[in-house]
């Protein structure tokens, strides 16, 4: 027994043997310092001493179950257990039990180990645990808040954009009247005329007119686009003049182009705008002076880099940075900068369409745009265009006044009354023959029914009834060898998707002056002696 009481002193548990009746009859060392009692006060002792006063009643069930089935019925199995210790203090406890043999009967033999702070640190692993799922179910809902608000804000763009392309294509009619009636009085009165500088007023506030549209059809991604290969270098050379104008003395401007630029392909009308207004942007933003930074560089997203740049793909990028050392901006003006409309300038001061047509043209053309900027700070936007594998087409050379008609016959297919009342006059005085409609279905039974050539059909895209397109398609099966020249506000790639792909689609931009109607005018019928 002596060796027995040794062996139980050098276990690192306390051991409490129990007899059948509840008597403890063994404790060793480690149960003193467990418990707080010395061994003699325990000897003898019910057990349920050191049991929590809410377990006691159910206890002696538990043993006496266990002690008649020492194998198959551990005590207290699947319950969570606790010691209590002289003072009335608990603790959570770790019980492994065996049913021993003594002269006096079986023992029930517990190895009790205090577990506190294992239950501990399982309560702050279940903590942390619980902290990580609240923080990612946050995370998820504030993904899920920032997708659906990205959505609906790609739907009120598309609204507004879809308001706005309506309203610029029927003002390009009108302004495309207003123009061309001012150039025929400006024509009729001469510049000696008191009131010539009168007309030439009206003139330049339609053209002005006409750049704001632009810019409205720019948004709505229904802008006339003419892409080729461009030198991105050349078109900042190009506008260093008007920058240098627009942005006024008190802004030092500084331009560094990098050598062995890629081309890109883009309208070189709309490249130069987003260089224009970015600039304009940083002037009013340092409104006592400052210094404004254009650079451009060649720019490689790899796998990695690409998804930081929004959607762009990996690939060869060339990168505009246009860089200031103006007020800058907060975040949430920065959350809205490329809103149409949104404006940080005072009433009256700007059309809040900016940024918003320079991140249209670049979406547009495959590109992507990133603003930064803080207040005090400055701003830096970068601009990304794809390079082009092309090579850089030759420049324009000064426009030849067009040449006169040759007797050629066109007929014009407008549902605008004064579009159409236009293009008569000015097609009538350029010396062409002219026949007129004001829907498809009309212009189809002139078609049908004329005996002498049409040599063009000159048809407005959108149009009731019957869209310029469907048009072209019925009339060519009806006349054979007929050119068709469309003329519309909305893009020459919106015309190519509706089954002209095949053909050869030649196109003048609304709202055009009488040179540049007479210019495609003679063009689409000069390719067709290009063509025989």
């Amino acid at each position: 027994m002596a060796l027995f009481e040794r062996a139980l002193a050098l276990t690192p548990d306390a051991i409490v043997g129990v007899r059948s009746n509840g008597a403890i009859a063994l404790a060793n060392v480690q149960t003193e310092e467990l418990f707080g009692y010395a061994r003699e006060e325990l000897l003898g002792q019910p057990v349920e001493l050191l049991v929590p006063e809410r377990f006691r009643p159910l206890h002696p069930g538990h043993r006496a179950g266990y002690l008649a089935d020492p194998v198959t019925r551990p005590m207290g199995a699947g319950l969570e257990l606790f010691g209590r210790r002289r003072d009335g203090s608990e603790f959570p406890a770790e019980i492994s039990l065996a049913g021993v043999e003594a002269g006096e009967g079986m023992l029930a033999v517990a190895a009790i180990r205090d577990v506190t702070e294992r239950v501990a640190a399982a309560r702050e692993r279940e903590r942390l645990e619980a902290e990580l799922n609240r923080v990612r179910r946050l995370e998820a809902e504030r993904e899920k808040r920032g997708l659906e608000e990205q959505l609906n804000q790609m739907r009120r763009l598309e609204s507004v954009g879809q308001l706005a392309g309506g309203v610029a294509h029927d003002f390009n009619n009108i302004l495309g009247v207003i123009l061309n009636y001012a150039e025929f009085v400006a024509d009729e009165i001469g510049e000696d005329s008191p009131a010539y500088g009168d007309v030439e007023e009206i003139r330049r506030a339609g053209q002005r007119a006409a750049a704001l549209t632009r810019q409205l059809l720019i948004f709505s991604r229904r802008d006339v686009v003419r892409p080729r290969v461009l030198d991105v270098n050349a078109v900042l050379a190009d506008v260093d003049n008007l920058l240098r104008r627009a942005i006024g003395e008190h802004v030092a401007l500084e331009t560094r182009a990098a050598p062995d630029l890629w081309p890109v392909m883009a309208d070189s009308g709309q490249l130069e705008q987003v260089i224009v207004n970015l600039a304009v942007n940083a002037r009013d933003a340092m409104p006592s002076g400052g210094h404004l930074l254009i650079e451009t560089a060649n720019a490689e997203l790899d796998v990695e880099a690409a998804p930081l740049y929004g959607d762009l793909p990996p690939g060869c990028y060339v990168r505009v940075v246009v860089s200031d050392t103006g007020v800058g901006m907060d975040a949430e003006t920065v959350r809205h900068a490329f809103e149409p409309f949104f404006t940080t300038k005072p009433k009256g001061d700007g059309t809040g369409l900016g940024l918003a047509t320079v991140y249209g043209i670049l979406t547009e053309a495959g590109g992507a745009i990133q603003l930064y900027s803080e207040p005090g700070v400055g701003t830096t936007v970068k601009a990304y265009l794809p390079a082009s594998g092309g090579e850089v087409a030759v420049r324009e050379h000064e426009r030849v006044p067009p040449a006169a008609a040759r007797g050629e016959s066109v007929l014009i297919v407008e549902d605008e009354d004064g579009v159409r009342r236009l293009t008569e006059r000015i097609l009538a005085r350029a010396g062409y023959r002219v026949l007129s409609a004001p829907t498809g279905r009309v212009a189809l039974e002139l078609c049908a029914r004329e005996r002498e050539r049409v040599d063009l059909l000159l048809t407005d895209v959108i149009m009731p009834e019957m869209l310029g397109p469907e048009l072209a398609e019925r009339a060519v099966a009806l006349r054979p060898g007929l050119r068709v020249l469309f003329m519309s506000g909305y893009s020459h790639q919106m015309i190519a998707r509706r089954q002209l792909s095949d053909r050869e689609i030649a196109f003048v931009e609304k709202p055009f002056t009488s040179e540049s109607l007479l210019v495609g005018v003679r063009g689409a019928l000069d390719a067709e002696a290009a063509d025989a």
